[in-house]
């Protein structure tokens, strides 16, 4: 069965909209939790736009499911990461001015680099993530840096607007799994997954969570964070069991 990833870093973002205490994501990330999820994700950002310290340090001490950290590569966040030691982090791009993470980060031209960060957070017994394009030279650098997983974006594939072409970028996304299974690598995917394009590829990819956010928060502002969970993870074992029928 895949697992959900729950992003909440979107309750931050509304709350630094006003630059004050509510919503809290800390409890947002409670919520989930009772709602199903099985992962927490939040985004550490340079910027703090959203997500801030102590929100890691709090959700670090009170969720009961695996808190998974995004965050790039930069050494202020790496100590950080390193202090507070998630259950597992995961590397991703960043850029000030990108509204959310635009692709996947670039493991084949920055392997050194990756390879000692990596090498630190497997010393300490952080587990490691990569968030790539479903690129077989990005999946292929990625076990040659020392990752242990890998998530795939799946922003393509949800911004696709032609059946035609989603079909064929769910495809790729498939290849791209098997090929980072060849290679040792576990597999997660995410971005841009709402509750209409998420059944495919639940019932296409053999991959081990799914990682969803704005989706997730936005369908909370109606029917609460606690329900909006547990209503994708319906959904999610729904169309699994579609998958072990096919």
């Amino acid at each position: 069965m895949i697992k959900l990833g729950v992003n909440v870093d979107h309750v931050a973002t509304i709350r630094q909209a006003r630059m004050t205490f509510e919503p809290d994501p800390v409890t947002a990330a409670g919520l989930a939790d009772l709602g199903g999820a099985d992962v927490i994700t939040i985004h550490l950002r340079e910027d703090r736009r959203h997500i801030q310290e102590r929100d890691l340090e709090l959700m670090h001490d009170t969720v009961f499911t695996k808190l998974n950290l995004e965050m790039a590569t930069s050494r202020e966040i790496v100590d950080i990461a390193l202090k507070i030691k998630p259950g597992q982090i995961t590397l991703v791009p960043e850029k000030r001015q990108e509204i959310t993470t635009e692709g996947g980060l670039s493991v084949a031209s920055q392997k050194q680099m990756l390879t000692d960060i990596v090498k630190k957070f497997k010393d300490n017994d952080i587990y490691v993530s990569l968030f790539i394009d479903p690129d077989k030279e990005q999946i292929t650098a990625s076990r040659e840096v020392g990752a242990q997983s890998i998530e795939l974006h799946t922003g393509r594939y949800a911004n696709a607007q032609r059946e035609e072409e989603r079909t064929e970028l769910l495809q790729t996304l498939s290849k791209s799994v098997k090929i980072a299974k060849g290679e040792g690598l576990r597999v997660n995917a995410g971005h841009g997954l709402t509750y209409k394009n998420t059944g495919p590829i639940v019932e296409h990819l053999d991959i081990e969570e799914l990682h969803i956010g704005h989706s997730i928060v936005s369908r909370a502002i109606f029917v609460g964070i606690e329900t909006a969970v547990r209503e994708m993870k319906e959904l999610i074992y729904k169309h699994f069991m579609i998958k072990q029928n096919l």
